[in-house]
């Protein structure tokens, strides 16, 4: 099989460059999902993935998750097609599970200003679970203006706007298969 990765890629008249190659997301997402494995060990959790971003990561995680478990998703809105959120969350698909008593991971892409992931958090909790534990694959602590506990962290990265592996650029860019940084001294 071959995935599309480039040494850089322009996307929407900006350039990009790489940034976390193939090879460090795939001996990551293994390394949480092992945590995972340990940690809901007996508790069959449901993993609750935040479209559209988060697609392709719970799908390579999923694949190293060896316990019972369950998969929803829930679709939120605070970018558009902009590099910068927008500050308001809108709601686009809710959940199809019943979460009341049972363990929540909520698996996101990208945590920034917190804004989306507090969104989420408050949301599951009115549903009565037994737990709501936050994973995600890149976080930015600089930017957060929200808390949020992230308890299963990827990446720290500093404030830069990413591309790639499920995250977007005015919904291009999403089929790379690593991740990729604006290059801002080529005026992206």
């Amino acid at each position: 099989m071959s995935f599309y990765e480039p040494e850089s890629v322009v996307c929407n008249g900006s350039l990009f460059r790489l940034y976390i190659t193939k090879e460090q997301l795939d001996k990551r997402v293994a390394e949480l999902a092992d945590q995972i494995n340990r940690d809901y060990d007996g508790k069959k959790p449901i993993f609750i993935g935040i479209l559209n971003g988060a697609f392709i990561f719970l799908s390579d995680l999923m694949r190293h998750v060896r316990i019972p478990c369950e998969v929803d998703f829930f679709k939120l809105s605070s970018y558009g097609d902009e590099k910068v959120s927008s500050g308001t969350v809108t709601e686009r698909k809710d959940l199809d599970a019943d979460v009341q008593g049972r363990h929540i991971v909520l698996v996101e892409d990208i945590v920034d200003t917190g804004l989306s992931m507090k969104y989420m958090v408050e949301r599951v909790r009115e549903k009565n679970p037994a737990s709501v534990n936050v994973m995600t694959l890149l976080y930015k602590p600089d930017a957060a203006r929200h808390h949020v506990d992230v308890e299963y962290v990827g990446f720290e990265i500093p404030t830069l706007f990413v591309l790639g592996y499920g995250m977007d650029f005015a919904q291009e860019g999403r089929n790379l298969a690593q991740i990729y940084v604006i290059d801002e001294k080529e005026g992206g």
